[in-house]
């Protein structure tokens, strides 16, 4: 019996990394489905909830003096509201003198109500006085407002009807306790620090452990002090805290040596997520550093055409002192908020072509420099800024009929690009050449199963950009495809609840931000994923949150603030004060010694 007993301690000793692995695969997969479907479930059955900011009362009927007339009342749920016949506008009203989008009326932070004609044909009158076009002025309640033979008039909730508005919202509110989540991702990270450890063998470095202890010291560092400043909503930070994770192991597995740089960036993108946040809780600040953005934007990509050097056919990658970054990944986080905090103006002609000369300039930035995955992504993310705006189809067609020819061209003038949709959709034709990367991805995927073969054990991460572009493959091989489909169905899940946040959002600001966010997310997603299995061809785009590269991290942290900013339930974000000021605003307090613009 102790015969026995000593070799089984003997095989155990030299064969336990293999038990262990053996193991541990099906305890990843059961942690992985426990932490995300739990957020997955509790971002999809919540109810954003609307919140009625004021009431739009006009008449309906015949002409001015008409005594049919009955009176009409529309509840504004929105800080920024398009008044007009087409249907698109968000207060609709039928009269033949009232403009398709005839003016708008917006709403501060502090509760101060603008009214914007929008170059109507019979123009907009407030207490008899006409407001000059595109001039911004101050209504009250109790205006009478004007708009072609329509008496309209501004009421705002009463604050019992406030008081039962935030009652509701905190009825519609569900929001999952973060305890059972943090335990288990914290056992996630730590299993994972073994399995590498084994894996890995004298290859792994003491850096790779002091990355996931320090990941998971801030993760816990995050949800503790904001659990103290009462939020409770944290199912996006989960799902981002667990592909961050993920994103630390792919790293670990192709460069030991890279995970602690991988880590700092992590860092840096959960503080830039952080300080979005803050920033974004005032509209009139966020909407104010719009020409900033602008600057900010124009200057990174002149500064990647000039200093850049050329990485796998595109040159967006600038090296400054051993690091180097990609300007284009910061710029898509000014984008949205340019095109975001231009609001209705983008229904003035002049500031809709800005936009569009800004767009354009992007565009023909990113060709130049040949990083077309991110024009495609650019791209997609402008027609969704321009359409939620404007409603208008025949636009959206026509610039989409100029961008396919513009494609059409750089397939000629680019060979590299030309070559890689030669081989599209037959890669095995050319295993050994313009195929090789997706065929070993593809054969890499296979051998994984549902459960991988454990992290660090698989062989894709000798292939070149097995950690960035062709990382789906390998968390199909490592991990298993039960949690490389469960990594896709969470950035799916984010842009399901970005674009439900449009019926119930505070400001369009926030509404465009996320819904933009949410297409970057999700076509980039697209992008990395089917072009790694020859669905698409291979375009170079990463996989938000988990493939490895600091500014690429740093952009998915930066565009989750956007969702995080539209989610409206109650103490769930962060980027919504719980200060009640100017959520409740009668107006005549906030006015004293305050002059109309007009």
């Amino acid at each position: 019996m102790g015969e026995i007993f000593e070799n089984f301690t003997i095989d155990f000793a030299e064969n336990g990394g293999m038990y262990f692995t053996a193991i541990a695969r099906w305890v990843f997969i059961f942690l992985a489905l426990f932490i995300l479907l739990r957020s997955i479930f509790s971002l999809l059955r919540t109810k954003n909830p609307s919140e009625v900011w004021g009431y739009w009362h006009f008449q309906t009927g015949g002409g001015l003096t008409d005594a049919s007339q009955s009176t009409m009342s529309i509840p504004i749920t929105h800080w920024e509201n398009v008044i007009g016949r087409a249907k698109s506008c968000d207060l609709e009203m039928d009269d033949a003198g009232i403009s398709r989008s005839h003016a708008t009326l917006s709403r501060d932070h502090e509760g101060i109500w603008i009214l914007t004609d929008l170059g109507s044909s019979n123009g907009t009158f407030v207490n008899g006085h006409k407001i000059r076009p595109w001039r911004k002025f101050e209504v009250e309640p109790g205006d009478e407002i004007q708009l072609g033979r329509t008496r309209c008039e501004l009421f705002p909730v009463s604050l019992e009807e406030h008081r039962n508005n935030l009652e509701m919202r905190k009825m519609d509110t569900l929001l999952l306790a973060p305890a059972p989540s943090l335990i288990a991702l914290t056992v996630f990270q730590l299993l994972t620090l073994i399995q590498l450890h084994i894996a890995l063998g004298e290859a792994f470095v003491p850096s790779i452990t002091i990355a996931f202890g320090g990941l998971c010291a801030v993760m816990w560092a995050y949800i503790l002090t904001f659990r103290a400043l009462k939020r409770k909503g944290f199912e996006m930070e989960f799902i981002a805290f667990f592909l961050c994770s993920l994103s630390l192991a792919v790293t670990a597995s192709k460069y030991p040596d890279a995970v602690l740089k991988q880590f700092i960036a992590i860092v840096l993108g959960i503080a830039v997520f952080i300080f979005m946040c803050t920033f974004m809780r005032n509209l009139d600040r966020a909407k104010a550093v719009k020409p900033f953005m602008y600057a900010a934007a124009t200057g990174l990509l002149l500064f990647n055409l000039v200093f850049a050097t050329v990485k796998y056919g595109a040159a967006n990658w600038v090296e400054i002192g051993g690091f180097s970054f990609q300007p284009s990944e910061m710029v898509k986080l000014a984008f949205i908020w340019v095109g975001a905090a231009s609001l209705n103006e983008l229904l003035e002609k002049k500031n809709s072509l800005i936009f569009m000369i800004f767009s354009g300039f992007c565009f023909c930035c990113l060709a130049v420099m040949g990083d077309f995955g991110t024009a495609i992504i650019f791209f997609v993310t402008f027609l969704i800024i321009s359409f939620l705006r404007s409603g208008d189809f025949t636009k959206l067609i026509l610039i989409v009929g100029v961008a396919f020819v513009g494609g059409l061209m750089v397939l000629k003038f680019y060979a590299y690009i030309a070559e890689r949709f030669s081989a599209w959709g037959h890669v095995w034709e050319f295993a050994d050449s313009l195929g090789y990367q997706q065929t070993r991805t593809m054969s890499a995927a296979a051998s994984g199963g549902l459960v991988g073969v454990g992290a660090g054990e698989g062989w894709l991460n000798q292939v070149a950009a097995a950690d960035t572009d062709l990382v789906f493959g390998m968390l199909i091989e490592e991990w298993g495809l039960i949690v490389a489909v469960m990594a896709v169905l969470s950035v799916i899940t984010l842009s399901i609840f970005a674009y439900r946040s449009i019926l119930s959002g505070r400001s369009a600001f926030y509404t465009i931000a996320a819904c933009s966010a949410m297409s970057m997310y999700l076509f980039q997603t697209i992008l990395n994923v089917f072009g790694s299995v020859d669905l698409f061809p291979l375009t170079g785009v990463t996989f938000p949150f988990v493939s490895n590269g600091g500014t690429s991290m740093i952009a998915s942290w930066g565009l989750l603030a956007y969702l995080k900013a539209a989610d409206t339930r109650q103490n769930a974000s962060i980027a919504i004060s719980l200060s009640p000021k100017g959520v409740h605003q009668m107006g005549k307090d906030k006015r004293k010694g305050r002059g109309r613009k007009k």
